[in-house]
């Protein structure tokens, strides 16, 4: 396939994890700064005053992605409209394409007009042509805030529809408005004969219990473990209920998606949650929909204003951690060891630009405190009752009022007091070790997505409505996904570092992070060979590379010596459509090779 890349990348914070987001993804949340244009490799917690050290690497080799350069066809008018925006005479905007990875005839394909982060294009709209301008019209769309971080775009949801048309390229005009800027995309469709399994095949189906709707893709994870999904669900819709003393008004719609997308899971009008076998955003399954459960409960019980550090401070306290059982107030201490602790007033008012495992790790330990000192119905009373004190207050200054209202405590005496008490927990070195390697392992997962799958970073994420895709029988929005050798090198690694990091092995969790880490700084510098920046993941891409030989498609590797095992997926004709088998490689002089025939 022969897409035209762009040599930018935008990428924000490094920072961050998995949230409830009360309205449609493809608006803002709230206002925040624009992303910055280039990479920031960001390896040590923000937070502190004074910011860390960072790595500006130069552009990343057009090799890697998943972005369309543009080619400018006419000048922005000399006089725009007074309402327009200004934009300079080089400016460029950034197109991706979706679904990700090659298109193949018969998709229905998506754009994002990407505005550069200096420019707010309010009033702006693009017009997209199917051809030269004045071809096939195929929409218009405004530009609007989009995603967590408020990044101006225009969203064109399935604007191309390649029913019908034969494999090719297909230029596609995109026309900013006013003042009047037009480029042209090629669009290159694959024939569709070539679609990769499950995909051919593969279309939405649902399984109702008494709690909860599950949606999943035939052919995937979801569809083989269909059975134990439902147990967990009714589980932990239980244990939610119980826990909040409500019950679900209605069943809870639950997407079940074939890849992951931000850390696994999203609360809008459905629940989203990754269930895949190679799940390196290391979240255990069972935790993070009881996250968003309580997510889903939290917004059904309501309330004038939900602080969202109490709000995600709830979701990870009622789940006993954040993506993995963990005790909350020992390891809140050890960001107080790491001088990693945030302020509290600064953590309320930008929660989510914060580093993620520490705003998360802070706001369940504080509701985890207010809970033992006040109990569950006085702060659930005081949660449900923090109003706005003006229109341009902050969320600190309501739950300032609030806690005088309800405990007679100010903010500043309460975090004194918090304070106190997280100073008087036993921070051991195991668990010093295990903080700060949480920290490491989910800046570098972010720092993956932002370079190499862009699609899944949680502040823009590529999260379309459930509804309508499943009414349009779109699956290849979650199938498809970048499967390149960087891609599975660098997931099967973060896959091991997870493993070893629950085990408490930390030296060799340590090792799996610092090879992903050497890719990633090697890819950003333009090396030509980045597996070869680390020995650990060169072997490991030797070994993949003999599997996809063998049509199968690595989850999850363990190399010892001159002996490797894997788990690979392998697409079969049968009811779920998708086995995992257990492989034995040995290496010998020649390189690795299968310790036995596969047959399939």
């Amino acid at each position: 396939m022969s897409r035209r890349w762009i040599l930018c990348i935008f990428i924000p914070l490094l920072l961050l994890a998995c949230q409830a987001v009360t309205g449609p993804l493809t608006r803002a949340v709230w206002d925040s700064q624009p992303e910055a244009a280039a990479l920031q490799l960001e390896l040590t917690p923000t937070g502190s005053p004074a910011p860390p050290a960072r790595i500006a690497p130069s552009p990343v080799p057009d090799t890697i992605l998943p972005t369309v350069a543009v080619d400018v066809l006419a000048a922005p008018a000399a006089t725009p409209p007074e309402a327009a925006v200004a934009l300079p005479p080089d400016v460029k905007f950034q197109v991706r394409l979706h679904p990700d990875g090659p298109l193949y005839a018969g998709d229905q394909v998506s754009l994002e007009v990407i505005a550069p982060p200096e420019v707010t294009p309010r009033g702006l709209k693009a017009q997209v042509w199917l051809g030269k301008p004045q071809g096939e019209a195929l929409g218009q769309v405004d530009f609007e805030r989009f995603g967590i971080t408020g990044r101006y775009q225009a969203t064109l949801y399935w604007i191309l529809d390649t029913s019908g048309l034969p494999a090719g390229d297909y230029p596609v005009t995109i026309s900013i408005q006013p003042p009047r800027l037009t480029f042209t995309e090629t669009v290159t469709l694959l024939p569709a004969v070539g679609l990769p399994p499950p995909e051919p095949g593969a279309h939405w189906a649902a399984a109702t219990i008494d709690c909860c709707t599950l949606h999943y893709i035939t052919g995937s994870s979801a569809e083989r473990d269909l059975e134990r999904l439902e147990q967990m669900a009714a589980d932990q819709a239980l244990s939610v209920s119980q826990k909040m003393g409500a019950e679900f008004a209605e069943r809870v719609s639950i997407v079940l998606l074939p890849r992951v997308l931000g850390h696994g899971g999203f609360t809008t009008q459905d629940i989203s949650l990754a269930y895949l076998d190679r799940n390196y955003a290391g979240s255990t399954t069972q935790m993070v929909l009881h996250h968003e459960l309580v997510h889903a409960l939290d917004m059904q019980l309501g309330g004038d204003l939900r602080p969202t550090l109490l709000l995600e401070g709830l979701a990870v306290y009622l789940s006993g951690g954040h993506f993995k059982p963990e005790p909350l107030m020992p390891r809140a201490a050890a960001l107080l060891d790491l001088d990693w602790y945030i302020p509290l007033r600064s953590l309320i008012d930008d929660f989510y630009p914060a580093q993620h495992e520490i705003g998360y790790l802070q706001a369940g330990a504080l509701v985890e405190y207010l809970v033992e000192r006040w109990g569950w119905s006085a702060v659930s009373a005081f949660y449900r009752d923090i109003h706005p004190i003006s229109e341009n207050s902050s969320q600190s200054q309501a739950i300032d009022k609030a806690l005088q209202v309800h405990f007679d405590i100010s903010l500043s005496a309460l975090e004194e007091q918090f304070d106190q008490a997280l100073r008087a927990e036993r921070v051991t070195e195991e668990l010093r070790q295990d903080v700060r390697l949480t920290v490491k392992q989910y800046d570098l997962i972010r720092s993956y997505q932002q370079l190499l799958d862009p699609s899944a970073y949680f502040m823009t994420a590529w999260l379309p409505d459930s509804k309508e895709l499943r009414q349009r029988g779109i699956v290849a929005d979650y199938l498809r996904r970048p499967v390149q050798m960087e891609n599975l090198t660098i997931e099967t690694l973060l896959v091991n570092a997870d493993a070893a990091l629950r085990q408490r092995e930390y030296a060799e969790a340590e090792q799996f992070l610092q090879s992903v880490e050497a890719v990633l700084l090697a890819i950003q510098s333009g090396a030509a060979q980045p597996l070869a920046a680390s020995p650990l993941a060169r072997e490991q891409a030797a070994v993949i590379a003999v599997l996809l030989d063998q049509g199968c498609e690595p989850q999850r590797l363990a190399i010892e010596e001159n002996t490797a095992r894997a788990w690979c997926a392998l697409h079969k004709a049968t009811t779920s459509g998708l086995d995992l088998q257990e492989l034995e490689l040995v290496r010998s002089g020649e390189g690795w090779r299968l310790a036995e025939k596969l047959n399939y």
